[in-house]
């Protein structure tokens, strides 16, 4: 049985701090592979550091929270050349006040761009903003694939994005039996368009914190889901580890 952590932040504290025991502890728990998105400028070259370890692949990507950061396209373009699965984590987040909804939407904008014209999924955060977020991928209808990163909302929206031809990717919340929407979501959309994260260090399981979480968590994600489709833990393996596969065009 492999396990995919696709979206995972191992260049932030603690997780950079041991690197090696994260990822052999992740390996016991089956998690064999590991997706880390970039976050602003400043974290491309720690990214590509980490990514010298032969289960770490990088995505990079300007997350809505650093839209203010100078980034040219050949820049992301460059970066992307060297390995990258992804253009990520980017999207958008209305919930804060700064970057400006106008700075986040051009932003967005420029690095899908990029994505369609290197033949790249994106990695894409959304809070507060599904229907801006849903009308800005309709103009890449057929010409973007993807996946929205912890998806923690209802089927209604989840068929939506699946309309839009993108994944949905489920982590910590499935395991809080009072998170009611994103447990909806989890047993309504399709299983071959599922993917499980943990995004560490950022969301918690119901009895770990945060910061306490690690790849290795992804297989109490799995066992959740596979609970809650009322199906083995292996069959959850097995699906969610091909979607990753095909989506990232993974070897």
């Amino acid at each position: 049985m492999n396990l995919v952590d696709t979206h995972c932040h191992l260049s932030f504290e603690p997780l950079r701090n041991d690197l090696d025991g994260v990822l052999a502890r992740a390996r016991e728990q089956s998690v064999d592979r590991v997706l880390v998105p970039a976050y602003d400028l400043e974290s491309f070259q720690a990214i590509r550091e980490i990514a010298a370890r032969p289960e770490v692949l990088p995505a990079f990507g300007l997350h809505p929270w650093r839209a203010d950061e100078p980034l040219e396209p050949e820049q992301l373009e460059s970066a992307l050349g060297e390995g990258a699965i992804a253009v990520g984590e980017i999207g958008l987040d209305f919930v804060i006040d700064r970057p400006s909804r106008e700075r986040q939407a051009e932003v967005l904008r420029l690095q899908l761009d990029v994505a369609r014209a290197a033949g790249l999924p994106v990695m894409l955060h959304c809070r507060g903003a599904f229907e801006e977020l849903l009308g800005i991928l309709s103009e890449y209808r057929g010409e973007l694939r993807g996946v929205v990163h912890a998806f923690s909302r209802g089927p209604e929206l989840a068929r939506r994005f699946l309309d839009a031809g993108l994944h949905l990717a489920f982590g910590g919340t499935l395991t809080r039996p009072r998170a009611k929407r994103p447990r909806r979501s989890a047993r309504a959309v399709p299983l071959e368009r599922i993917v499980l994260e943990t995004d560490a260090p950022s969301i918690g399981l119901i009895d770990v914190p945060p910061e306490q979480v690690e790849p290795r968590h992804v297989r109490r994600v799995a066992t959740a889901l596979a609970e809650l489709r009322e199906t083995t833990i292996e069959d959850i393996a097995r699906s969610t580890t091909a979607n990753a596969e095909r989506l990232f065009a993974l070897a």
